[in-house]
């Protein structure tokens, strides 16, 4: 019994009760500090910077966020230097001082090569300069016995050597062989086509794109080709004509309803010859009787 002697002493619960608080003491500032720490309960709406300057947005909210810049990208048509993908994404419930990463718009133009197109086909040289990221400035028909054969490439106005190193989104002109025929083209239906796609069909066909109209202010991805000027409707064009375009946004045009009415008059306009003679035959089918009169002259003779 002499072990637990101690439990009969004051001091023995005096100490232990020192002990109690100073444990309670000590988990109270702890949790208090992990609350502090951790911003428990406060917690904020991430906003939305996509499409914003990555250095202004750092600056503006360098005390709220940690922003991290992960990767650059070369999106066709962005402003250089905005923020283009961000994590936690907009909208997300995050705490102050959460580290925000960002991935934006590269500062400096991609760079790509210069492919050899001389020889080939119109259609494959096209083909060639997507791949690389380069577009058709326009395409210049002259005397050449190969039809639709590049001759030479030219960037801005000069020829340009193949493997010379240009900023992606280049335009490159084309001298095209027009062939010994010289026949002229016949202008190909874009209508209701996407307003993207334009330059790219008709220089498909041997024409360039001219003057582009917009009828109203929406986004370029609803715009569609609403009229063509020479139409598809039109007589044959020269090879590489400059063809003008209207653009109209296809949630406000029912644009298939445009497309019957242009085939309905292409089919006016356009109606073979010999169907017009047969219907001025089909006139006069019934049999015309005649007088006595003419058959008593025609015994006479």
């Amino acid at each position: 019994m002499g072990h637990f002697q101690f439990l009969k002493e004051k001091k023995f619960y005096i100490n232990l009760l020192i002990i109690l608080l100073l444990c309670g003491v000590l988990l109270w500032l702890t949790f208090r500090l992990l609350d502090r720490y951790t911003r428990h309960d406060k917690v904020f709406t991430m906003p939305d910077f996509v499409g914003q300057d990555f250095r202004q947005v750092e600056h503006d909210y360098s005390k709220e966020f940690n922003f991290i810049l992960i990767d650059s990208v070369y999106p066709k048509g962005q402003q250089p230097g905005i923020i283009y993908q961000q994590d936690p994404l907009p909208g997300s419930k995050i705490k102050k001082g959460r580290n925000v990463y960002a991935i934006i718009v590269a500062m400096t133009p991609e760079k790509t090569v210069m492919p050899n197109l001389k020889g080939i086909s119109l259609r494959e040289a096209i083909g060639r300069l997507e791949s690389s990221g380069l577009d058709v400035d326009y395409l210049d028909y002259v005397s050449y016995s190969y039809k639709n054969n590049i001759i030479e490439q030219y960037y801005q106005g000069h020829p340009i050597e193949p493997g010379t190193e240009l900023v992606k989104g280049s335009k490159i002109m084309l001298s095209v062989g027009i062939g010994d025929d010289k026949t002229d083209i016949k202008v190909p239906n874009l209508i209701g086509k996407p307003a993207e796609e334009a330059k790219r069909l008709l220089n498909l066909a041997g024409l360039n794109l001219g003057e582009e109209v917009s009828e109203d202010s929406d986004s370029i991805q609803y715009m569609c080709i609403r009229m063509m000027s020479p139409g598809p409707s039109s007589n044959k064009v020269k090879p590489g004509t400059f063809i003008n375009v209207w653009y109209h946004s296809n949630r406000t045009m029912d644009f298939n309803k445009e497309m019957d009415e242009l085939l309905h008059e292409d089919s006016v306009i356009n109606r073979p010859q010999s169907f017009v003679l047969d219907t001025i035959t089909d006139t006069f089918t019934e049999p015309i009787e005649t007088t006595d009169y003419e058959n008593e002259d025609e015994d006479e003779f």
